[in-house]
């Protein structure tokens, strides 16, 4: 950890959990927490809780919990130390400088070092397109349509047309061998010695988030192979991360996302006025990017290319972005081929009209779907049907999917209530196929499920303990002083929790869990620790019944506790002081006022 716990703690206490996620993520007040559909996974029903009195968030739905550090670790992809550099910007706190350990040194600065030399490249690519030997570039990317400005923008340029020429600039900037090998920028080779990757090429730097540059891809001037040469994955880049142009896009002031194809694309709509554009890197769309997207926006247009390639491409992005909860469009481009011919034939008022009357993702799949079968020939119209069935069924919602079975019999001409008896059985099919699949892939050996049964009974009297102690800490610690104490967990995490808890209340007289988790660096660790803190109790209705229940629980945790000393016992002088407590549990009441 770069920063002292007192710090850390510091810049989270003046970063309000609600305030922050609520910036990403909607969130409606709900009783005591508050509610929203999961960022980390697909829901209809939100099943997201964030508590403004724990400063935690968890999801009953896919288990991820944490403090506000947490959230934008994973939300942002951030380190623990730019969650704290973040947070502490937005509070107005000046972070000292503090020195790392040599390890956290070691990777920052490579880290950084990595992006440098890439920062470094872009400039002498930039550079290399406003010189004499880069008039070739300069005069395709204008022959393109390209204003200055827009090259400007997009930081494009040029490598040279000497295979060393960017090495040879590189080393003089005094960057390592071994660096420059692992930027992907430069390759080693035993018999041609150290080339550049890129040459003789138009070159599109590739940004971050934060318009960092990770990487690059160079488009040949003519019409050789390969078309484009794209940067390897480093330290710093991974291609299913990251999106085309979208550090500019995800700052748009127009709804939702135009995803396109290829560099050209997304250049061109931009310099059209669609600055939402964007576009996956040399690589088929990924569920990685489909969740960036649906950090900003639930709607995305899809203005993929017109001919067979991109049709495919678009048939395989709409479940991706389907499983993520975002809706999509497909935009017609015909009769031409990509955007980028599109705008230089049409312009942006009629792209403009395209965009309105972009189809639904589910008729662009049928429609495709109908065009590959002969609807005169009974066989192949029940196969077209057949496949219809399949695309209809995904839909979970009752009133989408009987619109869409209206519109698809309407269109094509089928029964509607066969169409429906058929999609329902489909759907009915798939999702017991879908839970037995889920059953064969959790299934384990007998006796490692009971083992796992036995440890989880053993388990859940601590674990119910600590969310009751953190729910009701004034009620809670005084009566149990002398009774219990953290080495009554026998679980490693929870008696550390336990440790936390009892050491907070007996040094401030109250708890913190946030400043807890602040503790924990590795991501499985904050979520189990939060899922634990964060549970709201199901109180039952009368303060009698709490008592049974939290009575009930401590005697639990105890009784588990002095059978674990019984069992692990060296000390035969304690066996009286043992066998004493064991009798006197019966006789523990613990009251709560609540209900």
């Amino acid at each position: 950890m770069f920063y002292s716990e007192d710090l850390v703690e510091d810049v989270r206490s003046r970063n309000d959990i609600v305030d922050v996620i609520n910036s990403y993520v909607g969130l409606k007040k709900k009783g005591n927490t508050y509610t929203a559909c999961c960022p980390f996974h697909n829901e209809k029903t939100p099943s997201f809780h964030v508590s403004r009195d724990k400063q935690l968030y968890h999801c009953f739905g896919c288990g991820a919990a944490g403090t506000v550090y947490t959230f934008l670790q994973q939300y942002e992809n951030y380190t623990f130390p730019e969650a704290v550099e973040f947070l502490a910007d937005r509070a107005g706190i000046t972070l000292p400088r503090r020195e790392m350990t040599l390890q956290e040194r070691r990777d920052a600065d490579y880290s950084s070092a990595l992006k440098e030399v890439n920062k470094a490249a872009a400039g002498y690519f930039y550079y290399a397109l406003r010189q004499k030997n880069g008039e070739a570039a300069m005069h395709y990317l204008t022959g393109r349509g390209l204003s200055e400005e827009t090259i400007h923008r997009f930081g494009l340029g040029y490598s040279n047309l000497y295979r060393d020429d960017l090495y040879q600039y590189l080393k003089q900037k005094g960057y390592d061998d071994r660096l420059l090998m692992d930027s992907g920028l430069v390759r080693f080779d035993e018999r041609q010695g150290v080339t550049d990757v890129f040459w003789n090429r138009v070159m599109f730097p590739i940004m971050d988030l934060n318009g960092k540059v990770i990487g690059f891809g160079g488009r040949v001037m003519g019409d050789g192979l390969p078309k484009y040469v794209n940067s390897q994955e480093t330290r710093i880049y991974e291609k299913r991360r990251h999106l085309y142009g979208f550090h500019i896009a995800r700052r748009s002031r127009r709804q939702g996302f135009i995803l396109c194809e290829g560099y050209m694309d997304v250049i061109a709509m931009h310099q059209a006025g669609f600055d939402n554009a964007t576009a996956s890197l040399g690589t088929a769309f990924t569920i990685q990017q489909a969740m960036l997207l649906k950090r900003y926006t639930d709607k995305v247009y899809l203005a993929y290319d017109s001919d067979g390639a991109g049709v495919a491409a678009a048939q395989k992005a709409i479940p991706i972005l389907r499983e993520v909860g975002i809706s999509a469009r497909v935009i017609s481009l015909e009769p031409y081929k990509d955007p980028d011919e599109f705008m230089k034939n049409l312009g942006a008022d009629a792209f403009e009209e395209r965009i309105k009357q972009a189809e639904s993702s589910i008729m662009f799949q049928v429609r495709i779907a109908a065009g590959h079968y002969n609807q005169q020939d009974p066989e192949s119209r029940t196969r077209f049907q057949q496949e219809a069935v399949k695309l209809l069924a995904v839909l979970q919602d009752p009133l989408e999917r009987d619109n869409y079975i209206e519109a698809v019999a309407g269109q094509y001409f089928i029964d509607k209530k066969k169409l429906t008896d058929s999609v329902n059985r489909y759907g009915k099919y798939m999702t017991e196929q879908k839970q037995y699949q889920e059953a064969v892939k959790e299934e384990k050996p007998q006796d490692i499920r009971r083992q796992e049964r036995v440890r989880q009974r053993k388990q859940q009297p601590q674990r119910l303990l600590l969310t009751w102690l953190v729910n009701y800490p004034n009620e809670l610690f005084p009566q149990l002083r002398g009774r219990i104490g953290p080495e009554d967990f026998m679980d490693p995490l929870y008696q550390a929790l336990a440790n936390q808890l009892f050491h907070q209340y007996e040094i401030n007289g109250t708890v913190n869990p946030a400043a807890i988790i602040n503790q924990y660096e590795e991501a499985d660790q904050q979520e189990q620790a939060a899922s634990i803190l964060q549970t709201t109790l199901q109180l039952e209705p009368s303060p009698e019944d709490n008592s049974m229940v939290i009575t009930e629980i401590v005697r639990k945790v105890k009784e588990e506790s002095l059978q674990h000393q019984l069992t692990h016992l060296q000390d035969y002088n304690k066996l009286q002081d043992i066998i004493r407590l064991k009798g006197q549990i019966s006789d523990w009441n613990i009251s709560l006022t609540c209900g």
